[in-house]
């Protein structure tokens, strides 16, 4: 198991970090995230389209636009909207969306996606890791209530964590004050609270991003 140094996540002694993978293998894992997503959505029905999904108020649909603007975003795009959404980043992030999705047909954003998959320009204030917990957290935001699996490697999902763990734009460390987490399906820790979740990786990722753990 990871030890535990300050509250931040540890493999063999050290704090895990971007150091551990090299910029262009996280790069490869965006771009094949991206196109597994494109592959899950094929072939979905009106309905699922429009079905609702764990980012509350968002259909299917309007998901897969914000997923399509992550190397599509400008500074410009960004200012302005958090002008118009009054400072308030969440409708800002919204609004964009979901004027996305009435720009552009489920199959359009699909393209797009595929197409940009390997684009790895980033969102404004965007981290080098911070697309491939986007892409990860939005498809289970996706596939979870449409009652199917959009399996994902545990070992992919740990440097994301450790990076949203980490970061203030998140809001995990204040979410998860009192908290340890011990991943189930891999070598995982963080923190020192007194109440323990053990979930998979992916279920924690999905909880210090503000989703509610759900028994599966």
């Amino acid at each position: 198991m990871n030890r535990v140094r300050d509250g931040r996540p540890m493999i063999s002694g050290r704090p895990f970090g971007l150091h551990i993978m090299d910029r262009a293998r996280i790069q490869q894992q965006i771009h094949e995230e991206r196109l597994a997503l494109a592959e899950f959505l094929d072939g979905s029905t009106e309905a699922e389209w429009a079905h609702p999904t764990l980012c509350d108020g968002w259909t299917v649909h309007e998901v897969l636009a914000h997923v399509t603007l992550s190397n599509q975003d400008t500074l410009w795009a960004l200012v302005t909207g958090i002008v118009r959404a009054r400072g308030n980043w969440d409708r800002a992030n919204a609004d964009a969306a979901i004027t996305h999705a009435r720009r552009f047909t489920p199959a359009e954003l699909l393209t797009q996606l595929r197409d940009r998959a390997g684009d790895h320009r980033r969102s404004p204030g965007a981290g080098v890791l911070d697309p491939l917990a986007d892409v990860i957290v939005h498809g289970q935001d996706i596939a979870r209530p449409l009652g199917r699996s959009l399996p994902i490697a545990p070992e992919r999902v740990v440097a994301p964590l450790a990076h949203v763990l980490g970061s203030r734009f998140y809001g995990a460390q204040r979410r998860l004050r009192g908290k340890r987490l011990v991943a189930t399906d891999i070598a995982f820790s963080h923190g020192a609270g007194p109440e323990e979740v053990c979930a998979p990786v992916v279920d924690l990722l999905l909880l210090a991003t503000g989703r509610e753990l759900v028994a599966r």
